[in-house]
């Protein structure tokens, strides 16, 4: 009897199992998730490979739930994953990334800075043996790459300030760990994720701090990133972010994880 119910397990993994997944984690995007899924949704449609499409609803206060949910009845691949209120970006992304059936998980941010399209450079690399593909405005991790609309001042400061911190405190040799488009195999997410403990704005960081320590394979590719007036993302959120980053090198000198 229990032969038989794991080789149905098995089977059920099997036939469950898809390419990819695309986790798009949302706070108050009311004003433009229609548009942005959409935009994901007619690329990947047209791709050779099975796909999933996760929004995770980070406990919106806006009409976003309601845009998504209505938007489910066009999108046939569309999951949402609805957090009744706000954990932060990096508990959304973690939630997807735990959810999806993708064998490789990609997640990006839900007002298209970093359009989709970047998905045709990650294949090559993956065919070479990434485990995880991460996209890069700074030219330090990957020649070619383009700002085309560029933050203001205040926070291209600030960034840079926070490029040097992350540097000397967590993942030296990247120049850019907060691009939000990242992907990974699917291996990779299980096995790193539940030992994530960041919820807002440091996840990526803590990610590839783990994936170094698990020796995985890390690359950039060169993006074409366009500042998007929706960002959600404030003064109060590069302190949140800091202080994340001091509890990450906490973790690091205290202890090491593999």
């Amino acid at each position: 009897m229990n032969k038989l119910v794991s080789a149905s397990c098995f089977l059920l993994s099997v036939i469950s199992k898809m390419h990819l997944s695309v986790i798009v984690p949302a706070y108050n995007e009311a004003n433009t998730i229609e548009k942005n899924l959409n935009i994901y949704n007619d690329y990947l449609i047209k791709q050779p490979y099975d796909y999933e499409l996760i929004l995770v609803n980070d406990g919106s206060l806006d009409k976003t739930l309601a845009i998504v949910n209505d938007l489910k009845k066009k999108i046939e691949n569309l999951m949402i994953i609805n957090q009744p209120s706000n954990q932060g970006k990096g508990a959304a992304v973690r939630a997807g990334l735990l959810a999806a059936r993708g064998e490789y998980r990609l997640f990006l941010d839900a007002d298209n800075a970093t359009p989709i399209e970047h998905l045709d450079a990650v294949w090559p690399q993956i065919e070479r043996g990434a485990d995880m593909v991460i996209g890069s405005r700074h030219p330090r991790d990957a020649a070619e790459t383009k700002i085309i609309v560029p933050q203001v001042l205040w926070k291209r400061f600030l960034g840079k300030a926070g490029n040097l911190l992350f540097q000397s405190m967590a993942v030296r040799g990247i120049w850019d760990t907060q691009c939000g488009f990242k992907i990974m195999r699917a291996e990779l997410a299980k096995k790193l994720l539940p030992l994530c403990q960041c919820r807002r704005w440091a996840l990526d960081a803590e990610l590839l701090m783990l994936a170094r320590q698990a020796n995985y394979n890390i690359v950039a590719i060169p993006v074409k990133w366009s500042n998007s007036k929706e960002s959600r993302v404030g003064f109060v959120g590069y302190f949140i972010t800091l202080a994340e980053l001091i509890g990450i090198k906490w973790r690091i000198l205290t202890k090491r994880l593999f």
